[in-house]
């Protein structure tokens, strides 16, 4: 993070109020409609379960939010620099363009000056910034049902070959490789925290991970070798099931998951993920109370690896395993996540609603 955020009541508190200090610095993302806005934005607010809060526009873009259209987060550089405006201006005008360091020859300008300067202001490059609003728009056109060459068109990639690369970089696999149909289906699920990819047979879910997860192309891989099947696109009543109940989750309502998992590693892994699945939202525990909890006192290592291992995000609880200390320790998702997820089952657990997972 460029600096340690507040907690989420205080920024929720400082959007309502339009606080302006925190201007350029936080920005908040709206799951229920896909944006993200400044804090000073006159839209009207979004309920507090809706909203997370980044700070930088990169984290944004990254975790499948789009720039709002009534406060223009992305003015804030722009007003400062008129190399930023000319290029967003550009940017909206034809988000499907294929932009290369050619183009801003073109138009006068320096690469390198270009470079330094959006990095400077989003965290990203112009050419990060249009590739990552191309290649959503791929993303939605295959989950449609179209084809590759389809999405490769509505997405603005000139190549198939370069389409392929950038979705390959993201998920893992080409996007020829995700048919319709198949025993491993997968489907984008929007969230507050930013989009997961759900993957499901007919019977288990198999995976939930944030979009954004550096290890989400290995998992991918990893599944398919398991079960000798190749990854496809659909949605499965297991995905239905998994889509309501996160819903109900991050509305505040509902805690409690009962889409069937497909089990994962070895019996001590699968031991460690039922005691993650036993602590009651809205608790945490360390890694030696778990390893306690199992039986293997001695064993806290291979818990925290058995922890870090878990694929199905939310549903078995990683995030509830602290430091010994209190702090918080890694988390896949972002420890950003981490804390809010939290925070979550905290305000679910103080309300009394339904409460176990």
């Amino acid at each position: 993070m460029l600096f340690d955020l507040p907690s989420h009541e205080t920024l929720y508190e400082a959007l309502l109020a339009r606080d302006a200090r925190y201007d350029g610095r936080v920005y908040v993302c709206v799951g229920t409609t896909g944006i993200f806005c400044r804090l000073t934005c006159p839209a009207r607010k979004p309920l507090a379960t809706n909203c997370s809060f980044r700070d930088s526009v990169r984290g944004c873009i990254e975790a499948g939010f789009r720039p709002c259209k009534r406060c223009h987060p992305l003015q804030g550089g722009a007003s400062h620099d008129p190399l930023i405006a000319q290029l967003l201006d550009s940017l909206d005008a034809d988000p499907g363009r294929r932009w290369s360091e050619r183009d801003l020859v073109a138009l006068g300008l320096d690469p390198s000056t270009v470079r330094r300067s959006f990095t400077r202001h989003f965290d990203m490059t112009f050419l990060d910034m249009a590739r990552q609003r191309r290649l959503r728009d791929g993303f939605t056109t295959l989950s449609l049902g179209e084809s590759v060459i389809a999405a490769q068109i509505d997405s603005g990639f000139e190549s198939p070959s370069a389409f392929r690369e950038a979705f390959s970089r993201l998920i893992g696999c080409a996007p020829g490789a995700l048919k319709q149909g198949g025993l491993l289906q997968a489907s984008w699920i929007a969230t507050p925290l930013g989009d997961m990819l759900a993957v499901s047979s007919a019977r288990h879910l198999h995976l939930l991970e944030f979009i954004d997860r550096k290890a989400l192309p290995r998992e991918l891989t990893v599944l398919q070798v398991a079960l000798k099947s190749p990854l496809g696109l659909g949605r499965t009543e297991v995905t239905e099931q998994a889509r309501e109940e996160l819903d109900a989750y991050f509305s505040g309502r509902c805690a409690r998951f009962e889409t069937p998992l497909a089990p994962q590693g070895s019996t001590f892994t699968r031991r460690v993920h039922r005691a993650l699945q036993a602590i009651p939202a809205g608790e945490t525990r360390s890694y030696g109370e778990l390893a306690r909890a199992i039986g293997h006192p001695g064993a806290v290592r291979a818990v925290a690896r058995a922890n870090g291992a878990n694929c199905i995000a939310l549903m078995i609880p990683c995030h509830r395993v602290i430091g010994s200390d209190g702090s918080l320790t890694g988390y896949g998702g972002g420890l950003w996540r981490k804390q809010r997820l939290i925070e979550i089952e905290q305000e679910i657990s103080i309300s009394g609603t339904c409460s176990r997972s």
